[in-house]
């Protein structure tokens, strides 16, 4: 059995300061405080990660509305049955607060017998009732809507657990009801989610219906810094070459606790036959002892002679997969360690899934969505006694250009790396950019670091309590209204959700050696934020662009100057803050334009690099420049925007001769856009 770890792309130690498991007097953790200071709101939008205490945290304020605001009955909806446990009783009385939390078992509809048209009815009965709270999946709740329209629900709180699966999109129809209830403004809701975003990078909400929520945030770097036993967060992509059932072992280890996620049998992973792989993980593991009569779970022995205990959740046999999936929410084993050792799983174990101590999620083949990626890496990101280290693995197959399915291979790897980066700016703590001006000064709370504050520097500070980093850019765009301001302070993991998640970005930024970075960081980055934010101005969508860009490459450049020649980065609590610091330092100002000059995905290049066969990735390259695609008018007049700003500020418009490419580029675009003027003159 050879072991080896996969080279992570991201790996953050954490302070371990116990502040986010530490309740107050009425026994709410920190973000349950944060969000219960808000809910007198009529709208809310909790963003939190996985295992915050977000399911908590909606009691508090769910039994405030219907004690304290008027509010009829509470409705908790949720995207799976398994999830509704989240919300069983709780005695919260005990740990000081005012009453506890309880659903009467028969509107506890996740675990009502039935299908979601007939649970329907239930609603309507609920609805008539005097009991206050009901717990339902999303489809009975779509379900209950349809058939008695939003009317009904007047008065009622609406809770949305896993908002992300809510979409903008009309066919949504989650999300279309949402709309209707938000316009009718009868009703009021409380939304929650670890992902403020969707893998398939629709919006969740319209811009006019996010408006109007308030929102509470709580980052993973809170999170994870506030933990009692982890430590160390790694998460990184190995790639293979063959079957992954003969690569499995070089990345998983037996003596972790790990959760596998196989691939579809519709994947180009899958070897089409989901048993014989599961069958083939086990041999690999050891042998094999029996199965469990009681839990279901398969007993195998290990070369070290140890017995390990796997949970095969891919089984058809209804019977069998039922008896391990009751066994691992048996509450009684929720705090036995030595309960399950390996759970394999296909479609479950996901969103909602709760094993406190899991240290490996072994993802094969790229998931349905960066969404996904996310729920599933969260499932590693619990904090237990004597679990110091967790990390996500997403096994890939190599991209071979002898295949038919190398675009979908492509296309896998490129999602991959994108998850990476995401989940960079998600784990990283939250940026404060401000302009730098003379009046600029330091800010109470803020570490600066050796020599503090200095006046003709731009600096960077860190605030070591509230996670926060303030750093001067000269030349930076200040949001001008309310809108731009939360966007710039609260949804920059938005925008570069939707930035890293665009296909023509990320492939060029890779393998486009001619690129000009301002193709992407201004041009690009420009339209998508356009097409997000239709509503802001102009000067506020600039402002947004460029706090996002430097939120990215900041953080991409600060890997890269801790780590130049090293296999492994470097990790600890204020490694970002230290390579954040030499950059400010390196130059003689960090303003904006010098961000723009950054390709976004050079860092990530350099990974790829390092973990793929050298001829593939030459393949691949190939592949991707090979298609290459011509300026279209709207990069063109988009470009030719960018030239008269240019004009302005040196009294000339850009030169196609310029030994700048980025001039070169603003020109071909001005010229681009004569000759489409002049063609349609000639006719």
């Amino acid at each position: 059995m050879s072991f080896e770890k996969s080279v992570p792309s991201v790996s953050v130690t954490y302070a371990q300061n116990g502040n986010s498991t530490k309740p107050n007097e009425l026994g709410m953790r920190v973000m349950q405080e944060r969000a219960y200071e808000k809910r007198g709101e009529q709208y809310l939008l909790i963003k939190s990660p996985p295992a915050s205490g977000k399911s908590r945290a909606l009691m508090f304020i769910a039994l405030d509305k219907l004690h304290n605001q008027g509010v009829r009955k509470a409705i908790i909806t949720v995207p799976e049955k398994s999830i509704g446990s989240s919300f069983a009783d709780e005695p919260l009385s005990k740990f000081g607060f005012w009453t506890d939390w309880t659903v009467e078992p028969r509107w506890n509809l996740c675990n009502a017998p039935g299908s979601d048209g007939g649970k329907a009815e239930s609603v309507g009965v609920f609805l008539n009732s005097d009991d206050p709270i009901l717990v339902c999946p999303h489809a009975t709740f779509r379900n209950a809507v349809e058939k008695f329209g939003i009317e009904r629900f007047d008065n009622c709180l609406i809770a949305i657990d896993e908002f992300h699966h809510v979409s903008a999109n009309p066919d949504n129809r989650l999300g279309a009801q949402l709309a209707e209830l938000l316009a009718r403004d009868k009703v009021h809701v409380v939304a929650m989610t670890g992902s403020y975003f969707r893998g398939d990078a629709e919006p969740v909400l319209m811009p006019t219906d996010e408006e109007k929520f308030k929102s509470v945030t709580y980052t993973y770097y809170e999170q994870l810094n506030g933990y009692k036993y982890l430590k160390t967060l790694n998460i990184g992509y190995y790639f293979y070459a063959n079957a992954y059932s003969d690569d499995i072992l070089k990345v998983l280890d037996p003596d972790e606790k790990t959760i596998i996620h196989i691939p579809s049998v519709n994947s180009r992973e899958s070897t089409k036959d989901k048993i014989r792989e599961v069958e083939h993980i086990i041999e690999e593991l050891g042998e094999w002892q029996g199965a469990d009569p009681v839990t279901g779970f398969q007993l195998v022995k290990t070369a070290s002679g140890r017995i390990l205990k796997v949970a095969d959740l891919v089984d058809d046999d209804a019977t069998k997969r039922d008896r391990v999936s009751a066994a691992l929410k048996d509450a009684t084993q929720k705090n036995n360690r030595d309960h399950v050792d390996i759970i394999i799983a296909l479609g479950m174990a996901k969103e909602g899934f709760d094993w406190i101590w899991c240290e490996h999620a072994l993802t094969v083949g790229y998931r349905s969505s960066l969404t996904e990626i996310v729920q599933i890496i969260g499932r590693a990101t619990r904090d237990a006694p004597g679990k110091s280290q967790a990390r996500f693995t997403n096994l890939i197959a190599e991209p071979d250009a002898s295949e038919a399915s190398v675009a979908e291979a492509v296309n896998d790897m490129l999602k991959a790396i994108a998850a990476s980066l995401l989940m960079e700016q998600v784990l990283a703590p939250r940026f404060n950019f401000t302009p730098k001006a003379k009046a600029s000064g330091p800010e109470d709370g803020f570490d600066y670091g050796e020599g503090g504050y200095q006046e003709d520097k731009c600096n960077v500070g860190f605030n070591h309590d509230t996670g926060k980093f303030q750093v001067e850019i000269k030349g930076l765009a200040q949001p001008q209204s309310k809108e731009a301001e939360r966007i710039c302070h609260e949804d920059l993991n938005e925008v570069i959700a939707a930035f890293v998640q665009d296909r023509s970005s990320i492939e060029r930024g890779l393998f486009d050696d001619e690129l000009v970075p301002q193709e992407l960081t201004q041009v690009r980055l420009g339209k998508i934020i356009k097409e997000k934010y239709p509503s802001l101005t102009e000067d506020d969508q600039e402002a947004v662009r460029q706090h996002a860009i430097a939120a990215l490459n900041l953080t991409q450049q600060a890997k890269a100057v801790l780590n130049p020649n090293e296999e492994q980065p470097q990790s600890g609590n204020t490694a970002l803050i230290d390579g954040i610091r030499k950059i400010a330092l390196s130059v003689l100002e960090l303003d904006i334009d010098l961000i723009d000059t950054i390709n976004p995905f050079g860092e990530a290049y350099k990974i790829l690099a390092k973990e793929m066969n050298e001829e593939r990735l030459k393949q691949v390259q190939a592949i991707i420049t090979g298609k290459k695609v011509q300026m279209t008018p709207e990069e063109a007049r988009d470009l030719a925007r960018r030239a008269v700003k240019f004009k302005s500020e040196r009294n000339r418009l850009p030169s196609l001769t310029s030994a700048d490419p980025w001039e070169r580029r603003m020109a071909e675009g001005v010229a681009f856009l004569a000759r489409m003027k002049a063609e349609a003159a000639n006719g």
